[in-house]
């Protein structure tokens, strides 16, 4: 949004001294109708159900106001689904036969639910909170990284990135391993077992 446009959302109707015009200056005559340049932009983007919620708003900064309002929702919905998302967030576990790819696509979501609610987190604290999400199987390698890597540099694009190459490594590796019919059940999993073991040297 350019930035003439959003002062008039962020502090409503533009007040001018009292001049005539023909004392207006080429600065006074693009100022004027800068709150009906504003409300006309917002009201382009809007569906019917939405504009008539905000119809009788007088300036760009009541319709601005008012739509926060019901995108938002008042101080105690909005505490409510920080509440909410703090609690998936604490309780964020990789489940069995999730992909890496899928785990990440439901933390992220997550975290930029607490993040547009207000609620930020370090990398370090974010990549600590994926390690200890992981099942355990996957201690050797978060050991390994917490040792190599600088946590507080680590973006969590770039933690995923590393943990679906390694997750890539394993498959192959375990995809090698024997096929037949007769193998216990388990074999795949004590396969990638055996690999994370050999790849965390």
């Amino acid at each position: 949004m350019k930035p003439n446009l959003a002062f008039a959302i962020s502090n409503g109707e533009p007040q001018y001294l009292e001049k005539s015009k023909h004392e207006y200056t080429n600065e006074d005559k693009k100022k004027e109708n800068l709150d009906n340049v504003a409300r006309d932009i917002l009201y382009k983007t809007l569906d019917k159900k939405i504009f008539s919620k905000i119809k009788t708003c007088a300036t760009a900064k009541d319709i601005w106001e008012t739509l926060t309002q019901i995108c938002e929702g008042n101080d105690e919905t909005k505490e409510n689904k920080l509440t909410v998302a703090q609690q998936k967030y604490e309780s964020m576990k990789m489940k069995d036969g999730e992909t890496m790819t899928e785990f990440d696509e439901r933390f992220s979501a997550v975290v930029i639910d607490l993040t547009s609610l207000g609620k930020e987190y370090s990398n370090r604290e974010l990549a600590l909170k994926v390690m200890r999400a992981l099942p355990r199987e996957w201690d050797v390698k978060t050991m390994a990284m917490r040792e190599s890597k600088d946590l507080n540099k680590l973006e969590l694009h770039d933690l995923f990135a590393n943990l679906k190459a390694y997750e890539f490594e394993l498959e192959t590796r375990s995809e090698a391993g024997p096929q037949h019919l007769n193998q216990p059940k388990n074999w795949r999993q004590q396969h990638l077992n055996s690999a994370l073991q050999a790849l965390a040297r």
